[in-house]
């Protein structure tokens, strides 16, 4: 959504094996020779994916987007804030120009055929692209909170977040060897931006941070990378007035990455366009 207003190892436990050998008349427990002590592995942290991680990127990004922790709240919200995208709504911002509303109310009528949305895919189809209200206007965002109201659109727009956006954000986290934090940067921009083929997309970003920094998966410093890429996410927020305000980053995930808290640990404290946020 694009709205104006981011181990310790544990020891294994090292069980000794014995063995019964039957000597003369008894059973006599023989230890055998002890194997040498390894530690195991740490194991790793949970990713995004996570299902408390997951919980606390959805309310990192409705502190930017709604300005409220609430994310379950904000499947009602819908309103055209100028960016030039047309009607914006829903829990992670579905536009109206730029073809995700329309797959998502596509995929609500596949799901529950004659929904109240139903009968504006053909004003959806055509002002796809454009900042245009024709043919969904005025009564749109009334049967979009009627609509909210059904589990089942409720379910559709958690299902086209996670397929459109999450699901490949924590992918391309987890192959860069990025955790939760580096996971969360990415989510959070390809929200934002998209992932076409435009200087500012999520994919052009991420060759531009790659310009000046390798990722841990090709042998680099995982909090070096993640500057790199915010850096270059503040470059790509600068380049259109409706994102030219980068706390998002600036006091949000910056705040996490100087910390040192690259598994989004809670508790955690941010802020967003000046407001402070907490969870724990």
């Amino acid at each position: 959504m694009v709205h104006p207003n981011p181990g310790t190892v544990v020891p294994a436990t090292v069980s000794r094996r014995t063995v019964l050998a039957l000597v003369g008349v008894s059973l006599i427990a023989v230890p055998l020779l002890d194997a040498p002590l390894v530690a195991a592995a740490p194991a790793a942290a949970p990713g995004l994916d996570d299902p408390a991680k997951k919980e606390i990127a959805m309310r990192l990004v409705s502190s930017a987007e709604n300005s409220s922790l609430d994310w379950k709240a904000q499947y009602q919200y819908i309103e055209d804030i100028g960016d030039g995208r047309g009607y914006t709504a829903g829990i992670i911002g579905f536009c109206s120009g730029t073809g995700d509303m329309l797959d998502l109310v596509q995929l609500y009528t596949d799901r529950r055929p004659g929904n109240v949305l139903a009968r504006y895919l053909p004003a959806l189809r055509r002002v796809n692209g454009t900042d245009s209200h024709e043919g969904l206007d005025p009564d749109f965002p009334g049967d979009w909170r009627r609509a909210a109201r059904d589990t089942a659109f409720q379910q559709a727009q958690n299902d086209e977040r996670d397929r459109v956006y999450f699901d490949p954000a924590v992918r391309q986290g987890k192959a860069d060897g990025l955790r939760a934090l580096g996971q969360f940067a990415y989510y959070d921009a390809i929200v934002m931006h998209g992932d076409g083929d435009d200087p500012t997309s999520f994919r052009n970003i991420r060759k531009r941070a790659l310009r000046a920094a390798k990722p841990p998966a090709q042998g680099g410093d995982e909090v070096t990378y993640l500057d790199a890429f915010l850096d270059a996410r503040v470059w790509a927020m600068k380049q259109e007035e409706a994102h030219s305000d980068t706390s998002r980053v600036d006091t949000e995930q910056r705040v996490f990455l100087r910390g040192r808290n690259l598994d989004l640990n809670p508790p955690l404290d941010w802020k967003v366009y000046g407001d402070p946020y907490h969870t724990g």
